[in-house]
């Protein structure tokens, strides 16, 4: 329900924004720098074939974070730090990379970087999640900064020193469609969030038609294994989860309580016995884990699993982003499940041309077919 009261609020305050700019702009067919207008940011951008208003919105400018937390951008955003890998990876796809200032720890260990703008690696590193560097956040004089959860505090501090900042926390498909909306408003760049929204949205319900008449006895086991250990699996909660439930699977910790990573016995994988394993990306997605497909059809105690009987162990695309965490890519991660899964509804082929379409809109660059379909 608060996501719910968020997002509503943060609709709400993009259609006031975009009414105020049409308002201002009625009867107005010149220059908008001048006159009444002074000091108004905003400007038309026309509706492109979008499914929504794409007016410009106005600052001084309002919005309510996913932290609950009420934000004022008196200007449009032109220096931005990013504190987080999901938030970087969403200025990207909406066309911000050059209103960055600073980014996360280890950015350059991110393929996803060099691949689309790989003038970041160059920029102040922040910090992480874990430990922020509100020294050098500082110092890259930032209009805007965008923080995960877990630096809400900092975020605070950051509010007292009159730097804006909003926090984000995209844990599932609905909360990721809630920060496009968040960051694409703060940032004078929903034309580009609804543009991402709408294939976001649009594939979802895509792999939904696809998997709809599947019977439950179609819908294969899956176990996910973690990025330290195979003995490490994903309960419902999860965003991997989702994942494996929006194509057409049956997550096989869904049994496990908790919303993190949880480690589990061989007595346990056992008993999952589940039809397929995948295994994600490292974190930074440049290879396997550490463990490898071999290593778990090799494990003598997993002889009886039903994947490892079928050679059913399969590994996620690396080189890219890590499809399985909750960043625009994600929708990549379902694809790739869906094909995965259920190759007789989903091709490989339509999972490499899906994947293509998608970075060349979104990030610029065209990927390797042979890379996609490893």
């Amino acid at each position: 329900m608060d996501t719910m009261k968020r997002f509503l609020a943060l609709l709400l305050a993009a259609i006031m924004a975009m009414s105020l700019a049409a308002c201002s702009n009625s009867g107005n067919t010149g220059d908008n720098s001048g006159g009444s207008n002074a000091g108004n940011n905003s400007t038309n951008q026309g509706n492109e074939g979008g499914n929504s208003d794409t007016t410009a919105v106005t600052y001084p400018l309002t919005l309510t974070d996913m932290a609950d937390r009420e934000v004022v951008l008196e200007t449009e955003p032109e220096r931005i730090v990013s504190g987080y890998y999901i938030s970087s990876s969403a200025c990207l796809a909406l066309g911000l990379a050059d209103r960055m200032v600073g980014v996360e720890d280890k950015s350059n260990s991110r393929p996803i970087y060099s691949l689309a703008a790989p003038e970041l690696i160059d920029l102040p590193n922040v910090g992480s999640a874990k430990s922020f560097d509100l020294e050098t956040c500082i110092a890259a004089e930032p209009d805007l900064v965008i923080l995960p959860m877990a630096q809400q505090d900092t975020a605070d501090t950051l509010a007292e020193m009159g730097i804006p900042a909003i926090v984000v926390l995209p844990e599932s498909h609905g909360q990721l469609i809630e920060m496009f909306t968040l960051i694409g408003t703060a940032t004078n760049s929903m034309e580009a969030a609804q543009t991402l929204i709408d294939y976001y949205t649009d594939k979802l319900a895509q792999v939904e038609s696809l998997t709809a008449s599947l019977s439950d006895e179609e819908r294969p086991v899956v176990y996910i294994g973690g990025t330290s250990s195979y003995l490490t699996t994903a309960p419902a909660e999860m965003y991997q989860a989702s994942l494996i439930t929006s194509a057409g699977g049956t997550n096989a910790g869904n049994e496990i309580e908790g919303n993190d990573w949880v480690d589990i016995s061989y007595e346990q994988l056992l008993a999952m016995d589940p039809d397929i394993i995948v295994i994600p990306t490292n974190n930074f997605a440049t290879s396997a884990p550490e463990y490898t497909v071999d290593d778990i059809l090799s494990d003598p105690e997993l002889s009886e699993v039903t994947a490892v009987k079928n050679g059913a162990v399969y590994q996620m695309t690396t080189g890219f982003e890590a499809w399985d965490s909750p960043c625009p890519s994600g929708i990549l991660g379902t694809l790739w499940m869906l094909t995965t899964l259920h190759p007789d509804l989903y091709s490989n082929e339509d999972f490499v041309a899906d994947a293509q379409t998608f970075y060349e809109t979104f990030y610029g660059f065209t990927p390797d077919a042979e890379a996609l379909a490893q």
